[in-house]
């Protein structure tokens, strides 16, 4: 089994800064995929960002739109963490995030998520 689990949320004004991180725990696994989704009042759950390794060496980054520019995500293959670094935070950035993981083990990928911290980004 493998448990997600997020911190780092809060409120913060518009312009502002936060840094989330999410550490994976468990063993015999191997991360594939490590990514941030959010959940805004009255929308669905929608990509943030995520990185995909492919091979160890190389990774595949995505980013929705419209974080682009303004959020970084990394993560730390040996901490087993993923980090969303979020900067010049806009009102529309609030929600809940969550962050996903796809593991691998024993051939087999595993979908994980975790519990969900609350960005509030006001004007």
């Amino acid at each position: 089994q493998v448990q997600l689990v997020e911190s780092g949320g809060g409120l913060v004004q518009a312009g502002g800064t936060l840094r989330l991180s999410c550490a994976a725990s468990g063993s015999g696994f191997s991360i594939k995929t490590m990514g941030w989704y959010r959940l805004a009042p009255g929308n669905q759950r929608e990509l943030v960002a995520q990185t995909t390794n492919f091979d160890n060496t190389n990774y595949n980054t995505d980013y929705a739109d419209s974080v682009k520019g303004r959020f970084t995500i990394s993560r730390d293959n040996a901490k087993k963490m993923v980090y969303l670094q979020m900067d010049s935070l806009k009102p529309e950035d609030t929600g809940v995030y969550y962050c996903k993981a796809i593991v691998r083990r024993s051939g087999y990928e595993y979908q994980y998520w975790g519990q969900g911290t609350q960005v509030t980004v006001s004007s």
